[in-house]
């Protein structure tokens, strides 16, 4: 554990100010769950458990999972998914769309930081260290995900709660690819910056790369990654089922997405992919929704779309409307400029 310590300190050295090692969160029972309890489960460990580092892993039956900003329709085969008997759930974070299957390791990180750039390398670093451990040559690359070879093996998401970060992702032990491919809708010009041909050519499992059964994965990177761990009681799995019901909700599944007058698609490089509408009447902005895989670290409405509404539609006033707003700390990595020549 000392050397993994030290592997931190030297990539990232404000590391060295938190504990390099995590709790392990256990479940009283091996009862499989659909999805949204265990989205829930993070909620709770964040809301109620002690100011600590913690980490858990998951697994579902098929099911197809997408962000926070997302647009259902442009990122799901819904039909394919209701025909294939796939489910499908909206999460709290942002990012882009994934499928998991029970051949494939979700991992939950949570932590009382709440500097993003801080957390996410921090976590990041520690499972890139944790597959190296397995003489892997794995890699973070871009804004969320660790590579093999070029190919990606891990994506991951976050998001906040009051004083707490919670990170999650995927580990491609292996995965039913035909789901993958079919039961998501991956946009040409996201497929078209990263220069592959196909999703296929872009990802890779990791039974391709070691020697161990997927239990024995799960077994090393707890080891790795926590020094102890915790049991939750009967009464907390049902506090958890409470929290669950929300993510079922049509409302919350779906979206509201406004009557919109004015369309875009477009994808900034480092950022992520926007679907940007714009409902205009007598030339001012009555609603804007920004929708995408990009990474919010701020209040979207509050810091930046309630700043647009009865704007006028044009380039001066827009830049005039955002003059005090500092995207960067709303998504991640925006420039204004870029916001601007999004929106008009």
């Amino acid at each position: 554990m000392f050397l993994a310590r030290l592997f931190l300190y030297l990539r990232y050295p404000m590391v060295s100010c938190i504990n390099s090692f995590m709790i392990y969160v256990k479940l009283p029972n091996a009862k499989s769950r659909r999805l949204p309890f265990y989205l829930a489960m993070e909620e709770y460990v964040a809301r109620e458990l002690p100011a600590q580092d913690y980490f858990f892993i998951w697994q579902v039956e098929p099911t197809v999972i997408f962000g926070r900003n997302q647009l259902v329709d442009s990122e799901v085969d819904v039909n394919f998914c209701r025909n294939h008997g796939i489910q499908f759930y909206r999460r709290k974070s942002g990012g882009g769309c994934v499928f998991a299957d029970r051949s494939n390791l979700m991992l939950s990180y949570i932590t009382p930081t709440t500097n993003v750039n801080f957390t996410f390398n921090r976590y990041m670093l520690m499972v890139e260290d944790a597959l190296q451990r397995l003489g892997v040559d794995a890699r973070t690359s871009g804004r969320n995900d660790i590579l093999i070879a070029g190919k990606k093996v891990s994506g991951n998401a976050f998001y906040h709660l009051p004083g707490r970060s919670i990170v999650h992702g995927t580990m491609l032990y292996d995965t039913n690819l035909d789901y993958m491919l079919n039961a998501t809708t991956p946009s040409r010009t996201k497929l078209r910056s990263k220069g592959v041909e196909s999703v296929r050519q872009h990802i890779t499992t990791l039974c391709n790369h070691i020697n161990l059964t997927i239990e024995q994965l799960k077994e090393h990177l707890r080891t790795v990654l926590c020094d102890s761990e915790i049991l939750l009681s009967e009464a907390d799995v049902a506090a958890i089922e409470q929290l669950e019901q929300e993510y079922y909700d049509d409302a919350f599944i779906y979206g509201n997405n406004p009557a919109a007058s004015l369309t875009k698609v477009q994808r900034i490089e480092g950022v992520g992919e926007f679907h940007v509408s714009l409902d205009v009447k007598e030339n001012r902005i009555r609603k804007v929704l920004l929708a995408g895989d990009f990474f919010i670290i701020g209040d979207l409405d509050s810091m930046l779309l309630s700043k647009l509404k009865g704007v006028e539609y044009c380039r001066a006033a827009i830049e005039e409307a955002l003059v005090n707003v500092e995207t960067a700390e709303i998504i991640m990595n925006l420039k204004k400029e870029e916001l601007i020549n999004l929106l008009i």
